[in-house]
């Protein structure tokens, strides 16, 4: 039963949620997580017969193993996944899994670099080098429009609608998004592109925006690579990464009143939980504000 149940999980998962190999792989050892205790402490029953009970125990002995809050959470995530496609199949007629709480994490706020700093990281690219406009381009695109770094590097010239102000992106699970695309992005694009010409491309690269001087697309560890050699010039100490563009455009966003929603479309949030991140980092930046400024604080 529990095999049937996973495989067509499986099927679930890569059908209709369209998450990547990797996901569902995570997603089918939370849920063999739970088979593994469940015939381990001599309760042979099937998914069906799983009561909120089960799960708590099963949660404890998890957390014995000596697992981190997020590791435990992480199962839980896949243990309520898999609950609810059983629903959703009418496998079950009631979910168990509805009221089990995952543990409290303390989440981690990520560095964000303010508008000035952004300016002078992208500053530092010297126009007089080869590749100056390209490198100009890429940071004024992670940073107008929020990208993923692997969403850059795999950004393709036909996505590009100038004309209209807007990118096509692929995110995650080859899920489509309109992004809009600010006007320091497009001119030094237009003007990369135009350098982009006398390069020799590689076979299958024709449509890869950003190319590495071989013709050849350019690498997660080059990106960041470049912004950490920029961030060294600029003097800045915060840790940077290309992720640190992207948290940057979404928190200027919110500090500037956009609405949740939007930026959660932008970023190519699944769920506006993720999104809601940068309410926090909003509220941090108004409690540094207060302590700075305020003269009773």
């Amino acid at each position: 039963m529990w095999e049937i149940d996973r495989k067509g999980f499986k099927a679930y998962l890569q059908l209709e949620k369209a998450m990547s190999a990797n996901s569902i792989e995570a997603y089918l050892r939370d849920v063999e997580k739970l088979e593994q205790y469940l015939s381990g402490s001599n309760q042979p029953i099937s998914p069906a017969q799983v009561t909120l009970d089960h799960l708590h125990d099963c949660v404890q002995w998890i957390a014995a193993l000596g697992m981190t809050a997020t590791s435990q959470a992480r199962i839980i995530a896949g243990i309520k996944a898999f609950y609810r496609y059983l629903l959703l199949e009418d496998r079950i007629t009631h979910d168990p899994s509805q009221l089990l709480e995952a543990p409290k994490i303390q989440r981690k706020l990520p560095d964000v670099l303010s508008f000035e700093e952004i300016e002078q990281l992208i500053a530092q690219v010297r126009l007089d080098k080869a590749e100056g406009h390209r490198n100009k381009a890429i940071l004024e695109t992670m940073y107008s429009c929020g990208l993923r770094v692997s969403e850059l590097i795999n950004l393709k010239i036909s996505q590009l609608h100038f004309d209209v102000g807007f990118i096509n992106v692929i995110g995650k699970g080859n899920k489509e998004r309109l992004v809009p695309i600010g006007r320091d992005a497009i001119r030094y694009i237009t003007l990369y592109l135009d350098d982009r010409r006398k390069i020799a491309i590689k076979k299958g690269q024709e449509d890869i925006l950003f190319l590495n001087r071989r013709g050849s697309a350019l690498s997660r560890v080059m990106i960041f690579l470049m912004i950490k050699e920029l961030t060294s010039m600029a003097g800045i100490t915060k840790q940077v990464s290309p992720h640190t563009f992207r948290h940057s455009f979404a928190t200027h966003l919110v500090e500037g009143g956009a609405d949740l929603r939007a930026v959660q479309e932008m970023l190519g949030h699944e769920s506006i939980t993720t999104t809601e991140i940068y309410t926090h980092l909003d509220r941090e930046y108004l409690r540094d504000t207060l302590q700075r400024y305020h003269p009773r604080f």
